[in-house]
């Protein structure tokens, strides 16, 4: 019998029995990050070199993670774009080496040639910052089998943090996830192929972001799994790799309010913390 705490609270996980990407949702899924950029906020040019992106990867594996998210464009806020060439050329050989291994792919980008190479190469999911609002995004998804995850972020990551304003933030970002799965399925993708990001820092202050980790029940409600991108982005104090206390403790807040995939850094760390919120016995 297994015991969990994520069972005793009324804004925990709804449906348990379901799946996504194939794999279940009976327990957090654990989504490894593999930034194959020189520039993202927090580990910008650690693995921009494929080999190292590689050995990366593969170490989040041997930690623990069920999906490894590579993403060759920075969307930290302040970010310059970089053209799909340059980025499908960084997470190419990164995704091909990877898949070898038959884990499970997402490739972060928000540019639809990028993801159909991505998905050529071996990746399985998409992850787009845009919500597939990109020229032709919507059609690559549609026309694959791959599951998608749709984010919501206000404004472009070169202007995101300016001034972000919200008179409800938990209201518009439900009811914008809300719209872009109803075009989803409109072009031809099944629900049980969605999930949803509400985008923490991307056009959010720290409070908004709170009050989203406080309200995620609001977009469990949506009927699709909640994916949650909080790592080393809460402890502005500190460099964003010494920031492990407050990423576990924003991930645990997050699973137990309804959160099924968590995107994390530090993959064996979050592995151990919800690990502990569970108690597996006879």
């Amino acid at each position: 019998m297994a015991i969990s705490i994520l069972n005793r609270n009324p804004k925990a996980n709804l449906a348990l029995s379901r799946r996504f990407a194939n794999l279940s949702l009976d327990r957090p899924l654990i989504m490894g990050i593999v930034n194959v950029t020189p520039d993202s906020f927090t580990d910008g040019g650690d693995f921009f070199d494929a080999d190292a992106a590689i050995k990366h990867g593969l170490q989040l594996l041997q930690e623990g993670a069920d999906i490894l998210d590579i993403g060759g464009e920075s969307t930290r806020p302040g970010a310059t774009p970089v053209t799909s060439d340059e980025e499908a050329e960084r997470v190419l050989p990164v995704i091909t080496e990877l898949a070898k291994t038959g884990t499970l792919i997402s490739i972060d980008s928000r540019h639809a040639d990028v993801m159909g190479k991505a998905l050529a190469a071996g990746a399985s999911i998409l992850n787009d910052v845009t919500a597939l609002e990109g020229e032709g995004s919507l059609d690559v998804a549609a026309q694959s089998s791959a599951p998608v995850i749709l984010m919501h972020m206000k404004g472009q990551p070169a202007t995101m943090m300016d001034d972000p304003s919200y008179e409800d933030v938990v209201s518009e970002v439900s009811d914008y996830l809300a719209q872009r799965i109803e075009i989803c399925l409109a072009a031809g993708i099944a629900k049980e192929r969605i999930a949803i990001d509400p985008g923490f820092g991307f056009g959010k202050t720290r409070d908004q972001n709170l009050q989203l980790i406080n309200n995620l029940d609001r977009l469990v409600e949506l009927g699709c799994p909640v994916l949650v991108g909080l790592s080393r982005k809460f402890g502005k104090h500190k460099e964003p790799k010494n920031r492990l206390p407050e990423s576990l403790a924003v991930a645990i807040k997050s699973v137990i309010n309804g959160a099924e995939i968590v995107r994390v850094h530090d993959v064996a760390e979050t592995r151990d913390a919800l690990a502990a919120l569970r108690y597996e016995g006879a």
